[in-house]
């Protein structure tokens, strides 16, 4: 687990960021937020859930909580993006039946991860981001409740923009084809028994072979990905009724102990402590 790595706590429940910087070589991580990335310029590749996409100006790349991701320079220009987290509590928070304001990631996840903004569409979404920075940084009457306003407006502007074709979800991408029918295979069914001797044989691979593969394609061992997958899982089954016993075995651990200790590797917190954390 030492070398699964986690970046970043959102504190607030977004946070809008306007960056122009050269690019840092990045290890491949994940947050426990969501994140949206609108690219403006540079010579980028971003790479999530074992795609790699070049990215071009006007991109928007949805990195949803958990997904493994990592933003590679592919050129020595400057690098320039609008950021936005966002806490996926506060986007269940404003959904309602079937308008799921985290529509956008679960859509990303279903077909591609970087989507390309039409010229006139990404001209009216970049005009209502700069309203919101602008006002996310004021400190005008109720600026904070008209940052809320505006942001869920945006996120209203994104989901219909994509309902409606104007977001084009067809982006060329890059891919190991032996790892990324196993990646899926691994997130369709997680929570049952995956061995490495069991991937190999289902999908005629020397699972040696398969193991270095997979490691280039993500960054991270296959039971890494697997057992950090869970514990995510795990967490977020931690904000409902359910035991921590059944919560541990439903996430495809056999004993609690393991569990907990693992828990507190990647969390550094037990379940039961995290859990006492959560706001009610």
């Amino acid at each position: 687990m030492a070398n699964y790595e986690k970046r970043g706590y959102l504190v607030q429940q977004f946070k809008i960021f306007r960056i122009k910087d050269y690019l840092s070589p990045l290890k491949f991580h994940y947050h426990s937020f969501h994140k949206i990335i609108i690219f403006i310029s540079g010579e980028v590749t971003y790479t999530i859930e074992g795609k790699s996409y070049p990215l071009l100006p006007r991109d928007i790349i949805f990195v949803s909580a958990g997904e493994i991701h990592r933003p590679t320079a592919t050129g020595n220009k400057l690098y320039e993006r609008i950021v936005i987290y966002i806490s996926p509590e506060y986007l269940q928070k404003y959904s309602h039946a079937n308008e799921d304001l985290a529509r956008c990631f679960s859509s990303a996840a279903q077909h591609s991860s970087v989507m390309h903004l039409t010229p006139g569409k990404s001209h009216d979404l970049l005009y209502h981001l700069e309203k919101l920075e602008r006002n996310f940084h004021a400190k005008g009457f109720a600026s904070d409740l008209y940052s809320e306003i505006l942001f869920i407006e945006f996120m209203i502007l994104l989901n219909r923009a994509l309902l409606s074709h104007e977001i084009d979800d067809m982006h060329f991408a890059v891919y190991d084809k032996k790892i990324l029918p196993i990646l899926k295979y691994i997130n369709d069914n997680l929570f049952d028994e995956l061995s490495i001797d069991s991937l190999a044989e289902k999908f005629f691979i020397s699972k040696f072979h398969m193991m270095r593969r997979f490691k280039t394609a993500t960054g991270y061992s296959i039971h890494q990905y697997i057992t950090s997958k869970r514990l995510l899982q795990a967490r977020t089954l931690l904000h409902s009724d359910l035991s921590l016993t059944k919560i541990c075995f439903d996430c495809g651990f056999r004993d609690y102990s393991t569990f907990s200790r693992a828990f507190k590797e990647l969390f550094q917190q037990t379940p039961s402590e995290y859990r006492q954390k959560i706001p009610n």
